[in-house]
């Protein structure tokens, strides 16, 4: 008869938990286990959607997405009913998730031409847009002008020069200007975007010269402040900071505070709670900002990392100077570990109770040692042909997804209820050499 593991906590000999109720909050809400014993997710077989669809994989629970993005719209307008939540579009930029945003009452925020164009694509009206960028072009800004974009985050004059050539006589553009904080948040370099250096809005200082420069800037209205302090931030003090420091710049209409809520992704994480934040937000508004003014928030990566995980293969392992175990993907669909240096926590599909007995290296295929998946995962000794999920991907993973190695993008398929839906299929090689097929106009062997 096999025994429960057991472990020894505080003198109290208690079952040890399996993987799978180890990962329990940081799987998607929807997962389960079958009768096979088998990883599931909104009741669809994680291996069969990976024998279907091929690897590696992104995986959606449509409803626990759908579940999260409620509870941030509905949160926000019960504590501060003239709100509006945007979808900070960066964290999942495909076609159906903005349509779900916008069908789930969020508005969108994007942040160059090809977010723009996806937000058109899902059917998101032109006033539930929003446009940021530190470096926007005269393309971006002329589309978002011509299929009226709400609003315009100004990160500088350059913008408004761009702004007062595209703008139609006549036409009216409302804007928010992007000011710096100065908050240092605790979180990687990459994701802090609110101290003084950053390249991101403008100085207190130079706040009432870009003023004047719009005030002299036909159909161009300043109704507000944005401010926005980094990503992956895992307390709330920095946000009603973010408020506080805001609030002193005068009264506005509106007073958009950003995002950067975080999100667990061991179980050693303890990521403050959708209302958690919320009420830290809304306290300090209360107490600062005008009571009829608009307060907006921009969650990402909160409102999609935990809705989705991706699904791999196991390629090969070995046992040289490390234990390694090689799957199907890499720094091609997966680079934020090499980036950020961020921890994630992978589970077996088709062995997700499974007592852990192996340490190993959960690297990937692309050609660089810094391929690592997670440093020193405890599995089940892992075997070729396991298909391993990586837990809370639902972010950032498919927008910084690229063909090193001539890897080609995975697909995303949405899941809920025993069913699926493909959302975005997979890159295949027809799509990768499309690009270069003018190399076929020329005789490459012959110098020019």
């Amino acid at each position: 008869m096999t025994q429960t593991p057991l472990t020894q906590t505080a003198g109290i000999t208690a079952p040890a938990l399996n993987p799978y109720d180890q990962l329990s909050r940081i799987l998607p809400e929807e997962s389960g286990i079958d009768e096979l014993g088998e990883l599931t997710i909104g009741e669809v077989s994680v291996t069969e959607l990976a024998a279907k669809y091929g690897t590696p994989l992104h995986i959606f629970d449509e409803r626990g997405l759908r579940r999260q993005m409620r509870r941030l719209t509905d949160g926000l307008r019960e504590r501060w009913p003239n709100s509006e939540v945007l979808f900070a579009s960066k964290s999942m930029p495909i076609v159906a998730v903005y349509a779900i945003a916008a069908a789930e009452g969020m508005s969108i925020d994007v942040a160059g031409l090809g977010e723009l164009r996806l937000a058109i694509e899902a059917g998101v009206p032109g006033d539930r847009i929003y446009m940021h960028g530190n470096a926007k072009s005269d393309e971006e800004i002329a589309l978002a002008v011509s299929h009226g974009v709400g609003t315009i985050i100004i990160d500088g004059t350059d913008d408004i020069d761009r702004l007062e050539a595209a703008l139609p006589a006549g036409q009216t553009q409302r804007i928010l200007l992007r000011v710096i904080p100065n908050i240092d948040a605790d979180t990687h370099a990459t994701q802090a975007t609110g101290g003084e250096t950053s390249k991101f809005g403008v100085t207190f200082e130079q706040i009432a010269e870009i003023a004047e420069r719009v005030r002299r800037t036909p159909g161009v209205e300043l109704a507000g402040l944005h401010v926005h302090i980094g990503s992956q931030i895992l307390d709330t003090d920095p946000f009603a900071e973010a408020v506080r420091r805001v609030s002193r710049l005068g009264e506005f209409a509106v007073y958009d505070v950003g995002g950067g809520l975080g999100v667990n992704y061991t179980p050693d994480d303890q990521a403050p709670s959708v209302e958690d934040y919320l009420d830290s937000v809304v306290a300090a508004a209360r107490e600062l900002l005008p009571p009829q003014s608009k307060l907006i928030i921009e969650p990402g990566r909160s409102t999609v990392a935990r809705a989705g995980v991706t699904a791999y293969s196991v390629v090969t392992t070995k046992q040289t100077g490390r234990h390694f175990v090689a799957i199907n993907g890499g720094m091609a669909d997966h680079l934020d570990t090499a980036l950020t240096g961020q921890q994630y926590s992978p589970i077996i599909a088709n062995r997700p109770t499974a007592t852990p007995d192996a340490t190993v290296q959960l690297v990937g295929r692309q050609c660089e040692s810094g391929d690592l998946f997670v440093d020193n995962a405890a599995l089940p000794s892992p075997k070729i042909g396991d298909i391993v999920v990586l837990a809370a991907t639902g972010a950032y993973a498919y927008t910084l997804s690229n063909n090193y190695n001539g890897a080609l993008r995975p697909a995303v398929v949405f899941v809920g209820d025993g069913k699926e839906r493909l959302a975005v299929e997979r890159e295949t090689l027809d799509d990768l050499l499309r690009l270069h097929r003018v190399a076929g106009e020329h005789d490459w062997g012959t110098p020019l």
